[in-house]
């Protein structure tokens, strides 16, 4: 196991990875930039680097400053955890090359599934279903249409090498395509440096199914259930949940064994997470994310693995811990991602922190990067935090959120808890009768204002 580990990351999942570390018995470096100078992350470690300046790419994008720091700690290992270099398969290389352990799969495998186009391939190949889409990447206005007209509008685009949103744009007619293309093309070459996108059906009321995978170096592969994360507004997830309350036992038995026999064709190692859309009973797969999801907290709290744990002993050469699978679930787990914004207009509410308390009692979990007076700077997501909740039923952990909802305080800056409150309460959650478009409508038509 190793001895010391750097944390390439910040906020709330530098916190989560810094406790797997010391409950592994492992001493902890966090990075920082000099806006995070008093983050909590950087209060926890054991040690602490500044990196850069306030801007990611000064700081927490800067591969050079990063591997500095986990040479003069003396580091084995570098957790990536979400976002920033997480899915960058260079880091992976470089951080190989120079003796450091990557805490997470292998570049190639980050190379793959980074790009949307080649994932979709091989996940055809792999026996997965898949949306009918153009096949592969399109920059021809012309051939698009007629691309579209073979799939049947409405369409959708979609970045070759992102994802976060950014490059979708949904087209009902050839008109509104050429004009969605144009958009959708700038979007991705301004995030991704890839200007490549693709088509696909645009399915209308289709939930986001995913299914939590881990993999160790022996070739044993655990698939620790499904998560429903359909609640979103601009791709973006609010509300994650599991198990998923629309699947029958049948369906999530097909969808496992066709998980398990992708990453085995694979050998995968690590941690990863398949995303699917379900819609009349099938399922799509949509991309794989190479890396520790957001919503990761709902799994560990139906199974009681700790996944964090699980990839720092995968990445040491351990076997996984429980080989079963799948992994069945005990109860369900529900969470609300608390990010500091306005809950009306979604604009990002950075500031100072005057009063913080965290819910407690049976079955709730806050993973935070919050103290009373810290500041949330206005460089980097607008994530300040997840609200979790566990319950031996749905309706359990449904009454479970909204008084843990109700009990948390964050005064000083504006966060979207209001949304979440309101969200809870609605005919709508209690009955798990949604879509990935029912919160866009919820909002476009101000039900929940």
């Amino acid at each position: 196991m190793f001895k010391k580990v750097l944390i390439a990351n910040r906020g709330e999942i530098a916190v989560r990875i810094h406790r797997a570390c010391k409950e592994l018995g492992i001493k902890t470096v966090a990075v920082h930039s000099t806006a995070d100078a008093d983050a909590l992350h950087v209060r926890l470690a054991d040690e602490s680097v500044c990196i850069g300046g306030n801007k990611a790419s000064e700081s927490y994008l800067n591969i050079p400053a990063i591997l500095s720091a986990a040479e003069v700690t003396d580091a084995e290992a570098i957790h990536p955890g979400y976002g920033f270099l997480s899915e960058n398969a260079k880091f992976a290389e470089i951080c190989a090359k120079l003796g450091f352990t990557f805490i997470g799969p292998k570049p190639e495998h980050i190379d793959l599934m980074g790009d949307k186009i080649k994932a979709i391939e091989f996940a055809k190949t792999s026996g997965l279903p898949t949306i009918p889409g153009s096949g592969g990447a399109i920059s021809d206005i012309e051939i698009a249409v007629k691309a579209a007209e073979k799939i049947g509008f409405p369409v959708i685009t979609k970045a070759a090498a992102g994802g976060g949103g950014r490059g979708m744009k949904v087209a009902h007619t050839a008109a509104a395509l050429r004009g969605a293309l144009h958009v959708a093309m700038s979007e991705a070459q301004a995030n991704f440096g890839d200007n490549r996108v693709y088509l696909e059906k645009y399915l209308e009321q289709p939930r986001h199914v995913e299914l939590q995978v881990l993999c160790d170096s022996q070739g044993n592969v655990s698939i620790l259930g499904e998560r429903d994360c359909s609640l979103q507004r601009r791709h973006q997830k609010v509300i994650e949940e599991t198990p998923c309350v629309a699947l029958t036992s049948a369906q999530r038995h097909r969808i496992t064994k066709q998980v398990t026999a992708a990453c085995q064709k694979m050998k995968y190692l690590g941690a990863g997470t398949f995303e699917f859309l379900f819609e009349n009973g099938e399922f799509y797969f949509i991309e794989m994310n190479t890396r520790l999801q957001v919503e990761h907290p709902v799994t560990e709290m139906v199974t009681g693995i700790d996944i964090v744990a699980e990839q720092i002993r995968i990445a040491a050469g351990e076997p996984l811990r429980c080989k079963k699978s799948p992994v069945t679930p005990r109860g369900h787990s529900i969470e609300c991602r608390i990010n500091a914004e306005d809950p009306l207009t979604f604009i990002p509410s950075p500031g100072k922190v005057t009063d913080y308390f965290a819910p407690g009692g049976p079955g709730v979990r806050v993973d935070s990067m919050l103290y009373p007076s810290c500041t949330v700077p206005p460089y980097y997501d607008a994530t300040v935090g997840k609200l979790i909740v566990h319950g031996a039923t749905r309706a359990e952990c449904v009454t479970r959120l909204a008084r843990a909802l109700d009990e948390m305080v964050v005064d000083g800056i504006k966060t979207n808890l209001p949304l979440h409150r309101k969200l809870v309460s609605t005919k709508m959650f209690e009955k798990a009768d949604y879509t990935i478009h029912t919160l866009e409508k919820l909002l476009a038509s101000e039900r929940l204002k």
